[in-house]
């Protein structure tokens, strides 16, 4: 499932984050970079040491966390410690998948859901799409500031080349409570259903059967 979600931040947040990422060192992105991705991974991002970075992080997760679309399409379990990435002219991320799992040896992380929070607008510069190989085709995805975009882990991905201008995002990882992506995605449409006919009647009979599935279903798949 590829889900966007409108204004995962705020304006105050976006320019907090913004102006926290003009203070920051920015080093080499490869050095995060599995050991096939440092072939194609060309960006910058927020060095490890930074001052400030535990604070741009808690920003970013916390509007995720906050965020109740993000909560439904990605059902969080962990989310690992965002990424601040810059992209100018000539840098790009050539076609990837992400490490299965992520973090220290003693504490990993396995990643289900990725996730890109757009900092800046997409007017700010040309190209940089993120560009998802899904199995329904190649999605294009280049969104306005303060929008985030979910997809599964798994799949193969890359961000076409920055021609003009800079390119600032989050970007994070998340072990889910349920673990398959199909599942995740009957889920989500089960707490469609399950809201509408809410909305309708909530005293229906159809309104508890709804609840009643998808309560189960999540009790079914989940796992920690």
């Amino acid at each position: 499932m590829i889900l966007i979600i409108p204004d995962v931040l705020t304006p105050d947040e976006q320019s907090q984050l913004r102006l926290l990422a003009s203070q920051s060192n920015f080093v080499d992105g490869k050095e995060t970079a599995g050991f096939r991705a440092k072939l194609v991974k060309n960006n910058e991002q927020v060095a490890k040491d930074a001052s400030n970075k535990k604070q741009l992080q808690e920003i970013v997760v916390g509007a995720l966390l906050r965020s109740k679309e993000f909560r439904r399409g990605a059902i969080p379990l962990r989310i690992r410690p965002p990424l601040i990435s810059r992209y100018r002219p000539g840098m790009t991320y050539g076609v990837h998948v992400d490490d299965a799992l992520m973090g220290s040896s003693l504490a990993r992380d396995r990643t289900d859901v990725s996730c890109t929070v757009f900092l800046n607008d997409a007017k700010e510069y040309e190209g940089g799409e993120l560009v998802v190989h899904s199995p329904y085709g190649i999605q294009e995805i280049k969104l306005p500031a303060r929008y985030a975009v979910i997809y599964p882990s798994g799949t193969l991905h890359e961000v076409a080349e920055v021609t003009k201008g800079e390119r600032l995002v989050a970007v994070t990882w998340i072990q889910s409570y349920v673990r398959d992506e199909r599942h995740r995605q009957f889920l989500y449409d089960a707490l469609q259903i399950r809201d509408k006919l809410h909305s309708i009647d909530p005293k229906m009979v159809e309104a508890d059967t709804a609840c009643h599935l998808y309560t189960n279903l999540l009790r079914l798949w989940s796992e920690n």
